[in-house]
């Protein structure tokens, strides 16, 4: 660990990768709170992996059909979108489960991405990249990016805080109260979406997954208020990518990796020692009744 940190005093690639893993705990962890909450982190590997459909499509129109203004971001970003507003509307208007139209989607956009791969000339080196990243060799354009990115979280937030709360929490109360329920879930699905795709271009597909999921659902376990629940989310993300990124280089492993399973561990741990309280304070209160 002290050899992880003497070297971020001389390598700027750590300390960019560094600065990359605390901004994106910032809206992994505001985020990923909302949908924890709403029990829809299956979303966030739908839209993850329905990008490649949309960044496949753009680097064919790109290569094959001669559009060089067209970046597979600008692909990436249409899929995100189209497949949050898909999700949105299918679960609030046809009534379906969303764990289908998640699972549907999620095989759609990789098929429709691997299509358009396998005919465009050229190894694609780069689109194989957003799939599994690499923090290390994030740049300072990208580290902008990712804090535009929170500004945008943060200030919807801000602005919708409450109504996002209703929505997550008691759907039904929030339509008595006259709340345009529909309008702020797709909202939130849209800020889902574009925190995934700009975090994907920078980390992949795999961290952006578990940044989301794994803080915000450590954190749930003993925050009551979702306020609390983002706060020791974005702090727990830190400190995952933190120590991730110092184990990785003290023991020459992959940096995305060792960061996601130290978030693993880290959940399985917490997961199990909350299940043995619980039933600790379960046979002390049968123990205590006459």
């Amino acid at each position: 660990m002290i050899e992880f940190f003497q070297a971020l005093a001389r390598h700027t690639f750590l300390q960019y990768a560094l600065l990359a893993g605390a901004l994106a705990s910032v809206a992994c962890g505001i985020v990923g709170s909302y949908v924890v909450a709403r029990r829809i982190t299956y979303l966030t590997g739908a839209i993850a992996h329905s990008v490649l459909g949309g960044m496949g499509a753009a680097h064919y129109l790109s290569v094959v059909n001669g559009w060089p203004a067209l970046r597979p971001v600008h692909g990436a970003i249409v899929a995100a979108l189209l497949s949050a507003a898909v999700i949105g509307w299918v679960s609030l208007r046809a009534r379906e489960r969303e764990d289908t139209v998640i699972g549907a989607i999620w095989a759609i956009g990789m098929a429709v991405g691997i299509i358009f791969i396998s005919q465009t000339p050229g190894y694609n080196q780069e689109l194989m990249s957003y799939l599994f990243g690499n923090i290390l060799m994030v740049g300072p354009s990208d580290l902008w990016l990712m804090l535009g990115l929170n500004i945008l979280v943060v200030c919807t937030v801000l602005l919708f805080y409450n109504r996002f709360l209703a929505v997550c929490f008691d759907e039904e109360f929030a339509r008595v109260r006259g709340l345009a329920v529909e309008f702020y879930y797709l909202l939130l699905l849209c800020l889902t979406a574009l925190t995934i795709v700009i975090l994907v271009t920078v980390v992949g597909v795999v961290m952006v997954i578990a940044l989301l999921t794994i803080p915000a659902a450590v954190a749930g376990g003993f925050s009551r208020t979702l306020g609390r629940t983002m706060f020791a989310a974005i702090g727990l993300s830190a400190i995952f990518t933190t120590a991730g990124l110092a184990l990785s280089y003290q023991s020459n492993l992959p940096a995305g990796a060792t960061i996601i399973i130290c978030a693993g561990v880290t959940y399985i741990v917490v997961a199990l020692a909350t299940r043995v309280l619980r039933r600790r304070q379960l046979n002390t209160s049968a123990e205590r009744k006459p």
